[in-house]
């Protein structure tokens, strides 16, 4: 039995956002963690990928907040990019209960300018990597002597990525009297010893990440290291899967199998930390927007990635232990809908796939590949294209805005516009094959709010 959210005391503006969000039972981490959060106490979760654990945190750190207040009261620090624009766009979704909240993303990979521009008008949240986050505070641009909530989101992977030192000396800027929450996937040894420097009486709180046999269907298949990229094509054109997670486990390996994709007919691209951030926004834009097929991505690049609707996990070889194991096959099967994981394992991988057994308590399904036939066609296209506009937020465009021009002054019909993302400076918008000369055509020659922005399809 799930526990309504309105069994915790919160502002009822607060409530009543939540409803609008469609947020109206807690997960299970939200369940144990959100009484202790807004009591007050520090606490270190441990929850996996899609557990709801950001939400828990922004509704603690909201309610702790004086918008009257102009000072950065919250900071939330993520190992990557990607995750800190998700979360960003996420506190910003549950904060439109209170007016004058102003949320701002600091990461690498964009211009200082434009970041220390926005810093002027003080955030009362930021989010950020710790490396930018850092460079700020030490330039003068960004104080956070009134931070009185710390996130940590994804902290295991942050000490992976080697930045224990920057979250060091971030700390050391904040007040002593602050809460402080941390939340991993993993509890290593590291993650002990950090907590125990930087929390007063943490309370731990862990939500099991092992699925559930009928919700994820898994099998594995035994295969030699030459016949794995042959092995992966048989597996997509025998499955057909709409939308498909490949992982890899080097940022070589997770580009080559793209390429090698691509060569023969599928709808795929990489995801790794080689890419510029343009790069891998877009990347992740087509397939959230369903006109990219196949992901195929390194841990690192898709830890933390709010991706509904993955229909099928695939791993190239196994993870380096079963934590992250668990944590790849939990991308599909999410919410109500049924998930499918398939694992390549060499000989030479047995003691891995051992330890996932282990872990799981339950025996793996091995499956025959030589069963499995490559039918030497690619799967399904993509149902969308993804079209780019050069005018965002900034812009004061809003979805409603880019819906209203295309269907009612560009002739093209409601079906065929899907998902619309807005970003500071540019707009995305998934539009059905069908309709992608028509809607290109319009944004091109035609207005959106009486102004013309150029746009392309990516």
């Amino acid at each position: 039995m799930r526990t309504a959210f309105s069994a915790l005391s919160l502002p009822v503006a607060m409530q009543d956002n939540l409803v609008a969000l469609g947020y109206s039972q807690m997960t299970e981490i939200q369940a144990a963690s959100l009484p202790v959060i807004l009591a007050g106490q520090d606490v270190i979760a441990q929850a996996s990928t899609g557990s709801g654990k950001t939400v828990a945190f922004s509704i603690g750190l909201l309610n702790r907040l004086t918008p009257e207040q102009i000072a950065t009261q919250a900071l939330v620090l993520c190992p990557t990019r990607e995750l800190a624009e998700q979360v960003c766009g996420e506190i910003r979704r549950l904060a439109r209960f209170r007016d004058n909240i102003k949320v701002l993303a600091l990461y690498g990979g964009v211009p200082m300018a434009a970041q220390v521009s926005s810093l002027q008008h003080q955030a009362q949240v930021v989010v950020g990597t710790p490396g930018r986050v850092l460079d700020h505070v030490l330039r003068g641009n960004l104080s956070l002597s009134q931070v009185n909530t710390l996130v940590l989101d994804e902290a295991d992977r942050m000490l992976d990525m080697g930045f224990a030192e920057d979250l060091d000396k971030l700390v050391r800027t904040t007040p002593s009297s602050r809460q402080t929450l941390l939340f991993s996937a993993t509890y290593p040894t590291a993650i002990e010893q950090i907590s125990r420097t930087l929390q007063r009486q943490p309370q731990r709180i862990v939500v099991e990440a092992v699925h559930s046999q009928s919700k994820i269907r898994q099998f594995f298949y035994e295969i030699s290291d030459d016949k794995r990229l042959h092995g992966l094509r048989c597996l997509l054109t025998h499955f057909e899967p709409e939308s498909c997670m490949v992982f890899c486990n080097t940022r070589a390996e997770c580009q080559q199998v793209a390429d090698d994709l691509n060569e023969k007919g599928f709808s795929a691209l990489a995801l790794h930390g080689d890419m510029e951030q343009r790069q891998r926004q877009e990347v992740l834009l087509q397939f959230a927007h369903r006109s990219l097929n196949i992901l195929v991505a390194t841990d690192v690049a898709a830890r933390g990635l709010d991706i509904k609707d993955v229909a099928v996990v695939v791993n190239y070889h196994l993870a380096s232990d079963p934590e992250t194991h668990i944590h790849r096959i939990g991308r599909t099967g999410r919410a109500d809908s049924q998930g499918l994981a398939l694992t390549l394992c060499s000989p030479q991988e047995a003691s891995r796939a051992a330890a996932i057994e282990d872990l799981q308590q339950q025996a793996i399904s091995w499956a025959d590949i030589s069963k499995v036939r490559y039918n030497g066609r690619a799967i399904r296209e993509p149902a969308f294209r993804t079209l780019c506009i050069e005018g965002g937020r900034k812009d004061k465009l809003r979805p409603g805005d880019i819906l209203g021009a295309l269907s009612k002054d560009g002739g093209v019909e409601g079906v065929d516009i899907g998902q619309i993302s807005l970003l500071d400076s540019h707009s995305y918008v998934a539009i059905k094959a069908r309709s992608v000369k028509r809607a290109l055509a319009y944004l091109r020659e035609g207005k959106i709010k009486g102004r013309r922005f150029r746009a392309r399809k990516l």
